[in-house]
């Protein structure tokens, strides 16, 4: 595995404590501006990397308000209190404060420059422990077939992934952040020997090991990453990734979404390119509600609403639907609701819709999901290091991200709302687009080719 070491300067992310046998609290605080920031958008390479601001100039876009960090000066008299700095979000202007003591809030609410606090976390009251001897799970006992992708071909070859690679577009020079619950054992299986890795970083936990976390992430991003020549090979072997951690897999709590809002604006700030998530809320534990069908209008969710900005940014956000088709939800899971993003659903190795991808569409009447992809028997990478399967959305995502991402690299001219619309109009569904398939099964290739055209 290949680590790229990048100059990070004030882009460090901000750390969090571990949960005490204390019963602690987490708040989200609204802000109401950002007065006293020490940043500008006239110096915004104060905030955002050289390779950011490369993005944003090749796709005409500007820097704004909603770029600058929340306010030092705010924070400063919110820590005051006494409360415990966990996060903050400068695209949605919050900051999330920890607690033992909720009376603090009070003082909080009461402050000028607030304008809401909402509880979103409660400690638990005990966290499993982590597997010490973690590698010693790993095999690496991989089953080599004739062909080049291994048994991962068909899940390649109906997007015209496998042209894309062979006309020298593999991801390379295209930068993918993996937004997940962990990668568990990344750091120790064979099929990630050849992956670029540009970082990682845990928003949940920052002191934790992200490899001795869940294995979720792991799966997931196998489905893009790996690179074992007629074993499996993934969708964008070639690119470059940094794994980042925004799934607490020991609750389900509100407080996700804010670690999730900090893992994507992270990536805009670093430069990335395209992000996976194949994560979703619609509920959460016990004393914290959940989302109604009302709500999936893509700014209701804190996280929706933060996915809905990227493509602003120049960012594409590719998610999973969800995996609720059966269940009472049925409808995709924020962020699968976001506006500007490619939200993905599952098929069967017959290119039937599976029966768990959730269904659009959203509550403003916009198609959902928006493509379709293998999620049914998806070829991932096992805990052992082996190739395995794996069913629902969260590996159809990964699949179609990867391919994205080296049809960018194919049309570098195009901006991230053009390759939206690029993917979108490349289904097989376009001309009669619905609330179970979206637009269908996308060719990128054939999507290359009519880019080429219209050049």
């Amino acid at each position: 595995m290949k680590l790229k070491l990048i100059s990070l300067g004030c882009l460090m992310a901000l750390a969090m404590g571990q949960v005490s046998a204390e019963k602690t609290y987490k708040y989200r605080v609204n802000l109401k501006d950002k007065e006293g920031t020490a940043f500008t958008v006239d110096k915004p390479q104060k905030f955002l990397s050289e390779r950011a601001l490369e993005r944003r100039k090749r796709q005409n876009l500007p820097i704004d308000e909603t770029d600058l960090p929340v306010s030092r000066v705010y924070v400063k008299e919110l820590t005051g209190t006494g409360a415990k700095l966990i996060t903050t979000s400068k695209w949605n202007n919050t900051v999330v404060l920890e607690v033992s003591d909720t009376t603090l809030m009070d003082k909080v609410a009461d402050m000028s420059f607030v304008t809401g606090v909402k509880k979103v976390w409660t400690s638990p009251d005990s966290i499993p422990p982590r597997n010490a001897d973690r590698k010693k799970d790993v095999t690496n006992e991989i089953e080599k077939t004739d062909g080049y992708y291994g048994k991962a071909l068909q899940q390649i070859a109906i997007h015209g992934g496998d042209s894309l690679h062979a006309a020298g577009f593999a991801g390379k020079g295209m930068h993918v952040a993996v937004i997940d619950a962990g990668f568990y054992n990344v750091d120790a299986i064979k099929l990630f020997e050849e992956m670029d890795l540009l970082g990682t970083r845990d928003f949940v936990n920052p002191a934790s090991d992200i490899y001795a976390e869940n294995g979720h992430g792991m799966m997931v991003l196998s489905c893009m990453a790996a690179n074992a020549k007629e074993a499996f090979v993934g969708t964008a072997p070639e690119a470059s990734f940094w794994l980042l951690r925004s799934e607490d897999a020991d609750t389900e709590q509100p407080v996700e979404e804010d670690y999730w809002a900090a893992a994507i604006e992270f990536a805009d700030s670093v430069g990335v390119d395209v992000v996976n998530t194949s994560l979703g809320y619609h509920s959460f534990d016990e004393g914290f509600g959940g989302y109604r069908y009302r709500d999936l209008d893509g700014h209701t969710s804190l996280m929706s609403h933060s996915a809905s900005m990227a493509a602003d940014k120049g960012v594409i956000v590719v998610c999973s639907a969800g995996n609720s088709g059966r269940d009472s939800w049925k409808k995709m899971t924020p962020p699968g609701d976001s506006e500007n993003v490619l939200t993905v659903g599952a098929l069967n190795k017959e290119l039937v819709n599976a029966e768990f991808s959730s269904i659009g569409h959203t509550s403003d009447g916009r198609i959902k999901p928006d493509v379709m992809a293998i999620g049914v028997g998806s070829v991932v990478s096992g805990r052992k290091g082996n190739v395995s399967k794996g069913n629902g959305t969260s590996f159809a995502s990964p699949i179609m991200c990867g391919i994205v991402a080296c049809f960018w690299q194919s049309c570098p001219w195009l901006t991230a709302k053009e390759v939206i619309k690029a993917v979108q109009q490349a289904g097989d569904r376009v001309d009669f687009p619905d609330n179970i398939y979206g637009y269908g099964v996308p060719n990128l290739w054939k999507a290359y080719q009519e880019q080429l055209k219209n050049k």
